[in-house]
């Protein structure tokens, strides 16, 4: 069913024939102090719905999250669908745009599942809970006697004259339920559609091209805009932010063919043509005069840059006595992780339509945070955000916060500068240059074992630079000033799985030095890798194979999925590390990760473990991933087969960001505008991937989109150390860093 076909928001708020489960208006919550949301004071006057049961039986469910291509509109509408007892076909999700749907915050953290789709449960069975109820009325039969099929009330499955429709009970009158956050919801045992393998709802659309991205909107009347962006590239902090531009010359462009209008405000620079291609003709011609740079933070060294940015240091744990089990250890290991710059590389660059008329604004977005970036528009444009309308619309993938809010922002201003719509796509070097990145991480460690190699203290020191990397236009444009203050993103998973006797962790908290938000695995990823890597050492110091090792000191849920990993990729058999022939040595390595996210201490999400096998060839410093054996347990999966994608797309990415990603700098810019300069993993590189997938119906559906990524590095680098004896702690590891890693521990370069 299209959504042509759908009622409209007056019709939904005030029409008859149907029933609604919603919650009165909810002023949006202030964010945490360095945690990721929606700044807004916008009060809604109108209740944010869940459930509506319209007159033809069909429901629409809503949820403030959006799908970034991961399926979560189909297991949102299995929930739904099982709580009602409806086949799922029947639901139709609504998610993200801010006039329909709970402000439920950005969609990050693998929260979907696991914490937004919640409320949305609870207004299924609270809808089914009042129609049973009224059926039961109705027929003059205790509710416990009815059963549901396919939204049919019946006393016996089959028998027509005793059934009623959901819908015929509610001919004529209009039910609106107050929603209840307490009300009982199915137990696993009852599910008939959560759990079990449905297609996505979107795949034949996407297939069939039908499907329409927001790169494929196009509106009557609609013009198309470039921006040219200030040469202090991928840097948002600084005082020359928003104060650079000396002049942009009109009479350089005014003449070329199909062209507009130039829109310049503080550093904002756009230009607005009838043609795309006029438009990127026109900013290239652009004359435009900046002031020069000031010396930017060199970034060739890594470690030493991040060491220098001055840091609000935060405790975060401290059990037993740290300082006095590390002066008696019989074992005490000093190490230091270094986590790359990375690209979020959206594989389409970045677009937006924005529509400026008569006072009101609609922008077609890619945007994972509708609330929020409406709240930008409103502050960037001094609009009300009640005259803002954001319509949501998939997008290339973004793994995190991309470019998407960006050209939002951009293609707003020139909208608003010339009435008319207008459509802003960035071209790749955009997107590669001015995207938030992954940010660098440096982790320092101090640890060590007792005279029986056991685990005896654990000093954990964890620095991450970053803020909420502002939407690009309210810093060009003056609307917002730059802020140094950090984000305190840093201290996810930074407590590590192992029971250490002596703990204590803590948090740099740094300002950004480039352009930095949130990318797959945040925090987590590289964190994870430093514990990872720190154990395998311990282990192999102690002399005991790295997953006995581990299992005891995991919790049980844990040490579950480390044993069904290893067994299922016969570890304890395994073949001896060796020499393969032709220069190439193999090597096998074990990892386990779980990705605790949200302020801390956070809340965990799914469980996962991979088991590597691969080839280093010591001359040239290649590597080939021979099989992968990658175990999740993510508790109840509402779709295994949509789980199944989503890990498979996750260890692709991971295989990519451990081997290949890491953003070049040159005096300070980054310098990877094309894949050419930023190579990802090719489809000739991939290697076998077996999927273990526990199926632990019974826990609570734990999210999954982004733990799978954590014990990929760890794993790939313990196997390196296996074929080399070497160990690597500064991903990617590419040739050049393998082959120096490889000269500078003086091993033998063999042919």
């Amino acid at each position: 069913m299209t959504s042509t076909s759908l009622p409209n928001r007056e019709h939904l708020l005030q029409g008859s024939d149907m029933l609604v489960v919603y919650r009165a208006p909810v002023i949006p919550p202030k964010p945490a102090p360095g945690q990721p949301g929606t700044r807004s004071d916008f009060i809604p006057t109108e209740p944010e719905l869940f459930i509506a049961l319209l007159a033809d039986g069909r429901f629409l469910a809503f949820n403030g999250h959006v799908d970034l291509g991961t399926g979560v509109r189909t297991a949102l509408a299995q929930i739904v669908a099982d709580e009602l007892d409806v086949d799922v076909e029947r639901v139709i999700m609504v998610l993200g745009h801010p006039f329909e749907v709970p402000n439920q915050g950005p969609t990050i953290a693998s929260a979907t599942i696991q914490i937004s789709a919640t409320p949305l449960r609870c207004a299924a069975a609270q809808a089914r809970q009042y129609l049973l109820a009224r059926a039961a009325r109705r027929l003059d039969i205790p509710a416990q006697q009815l059963q549901v099929d396919d939204g049919v009330v019946a006393v016996v499955p089959g028998d027509a004259s005793r059934a009623l429709r959901y819908e015929s009970l509610l001919v004529g009158e209009r039910v609106a339920l107050e929603l209840d956050t307490e009300i009982p919801t199915k137990a696993s045992r009852d599910y008939r559609v959560v759990g079990r393998s449905t297609p996505r709802v979107d795949i034949p659309a996407k297939a069939s091209g039908e499907f329409v991205y927001v790169h494929d909107v196009r509106l009557p009347g609609m013009l198309h805009g470039r921006v040219v962006r200030p040469p202090y590239t991928g840097h948002d902090l600084g005082p020359f932010v928003g104060r650079s531009l000396i002049e942009a010359d009109e009479a350089s462009v005014r003449g070329l063919p199909g062209f507009v209008a130039l829109v310049v405000k503080g550093d904002f620079v756009g230009v607005v043509a009838e043609r795309e291609e006029q438009a990127a003709l026109a900013a290239r011609r652009l004359k435009v005069r900046w002031r020069p740079l000031p010396a930017l933070p060199d970034l060739d060294d890594l470690e030493t840059a991040l060491r220098r940015q001055p840091a609000e240091h935060r405790p975060l744990l401290q059990q037993g006595d740290v300082d006095a089990a590390l002066a008696t250890a019989s074992t005490v290991l000093e190490r230091t992780y270094l986590w790359p710059y990375q690209l979020h590389g959206s594989i389409g660059p970045s677009c937006s339509v924005a529509d400026y008329r008569d006072g009101y604004l609609t922008l077609h977005s890619g945007t994972q945070n509708p609330h929020s970036l409406r709240a930008d528009i409103a502050t960037l444009l001094a609009m009300d955000e009640s005259r803002i309308e954001i319509r949501r619309h998939e997008a290339a993938g973004c793994y995190g916060r991309n470019c998407a809010d960006d050209v939002g922002a951009d293609a707003a201003l020139l909208s608003s500068a010339v009435g008319r719509p207008v459509r802003v796509q960035l071209d790749r070097a955009q997107e590669h240059e001015w995207e938030p990145k992954g940010t660098a991480q440096l982790m320092d460690i101090r640890g060590g074992t007792d005279a029986d190699g056991k685990l005896c203290a654990y000093d954990f020191v964890t620095r991450y630079p970053s803020n909420d990397a502002p939407t690009l236009a309210l810093l060009l444009t003056g609307a917002r000033q730059p802020s140094d203050v950090p984000f305190q993103m840093g201290d996810r998973t930074s407590v590590p799985p192992y029971r250490y006797p002596h703990l204590r962790v803590a948090c740099d908290d740094v300002a950004p030095i480039v352009r930095a938000s949130w990318l797959r695995g945040v925090s987590a990823l590289p964190n994870c890798f430093a514990h990872e890597s720190f154990i395998d050492e311990l282990a192999e110091r102690a002399g005991v194979d790295p997953v006995e090792y581990r299992l005891h000191y995991l919790e049980p849920r844990a040490q579950a999925l480390v044993a069904a990993v290893a067994e299922r990729a016969n570890w304890f058999g395994r073949s001896s590390a060796s020499a393969v022939g032709d220069g190439w040595s193999e090597g096998h390595g074990f990892a386990y990760g779980h990705y605790v996210h949200s302020r801390f201490p956070g809340f965990g999400a799914a469980y996962a473990a991979w088991a590597v096998t691969l080839q280093v060839h010591r001359e040239s410093g290649r590597i080939r991933v021979l099989r992968l054996m990658v175990g999740q347990d993510a508790g109840l999966m509402v779709n295994p087969a949509g789980v199944r994608h989503q890990v498979h797309g996750n260890v692709i990415q991971t295989l990519s960001r451990t081997l290949k990603e890491c953003v070049s700098f040159e005096r300070g810019l980054p310098v990877s505008r094309e894949w050419g300069g930023y190579p990802i993993l090719r489809f000739d590189e991939l290697p076998h991937i077996d999927l273990l997938l526990l199926d632990n119906a019974d826990e609570a559906p734990l999210g999954v989109g982004e733990s799978t990524s954590l014990p990929g590095a760890p794993a790939i680098a313990a196997a390196l150390f296996d074929a080399t004896g070497v160990r690597f702690r500064e991903p990617p590891f590419t040739p050049e860093r393998v082959r120096a890693a490889l000269a500078s521990a003086g091993s033998t370069v063999a042919a």
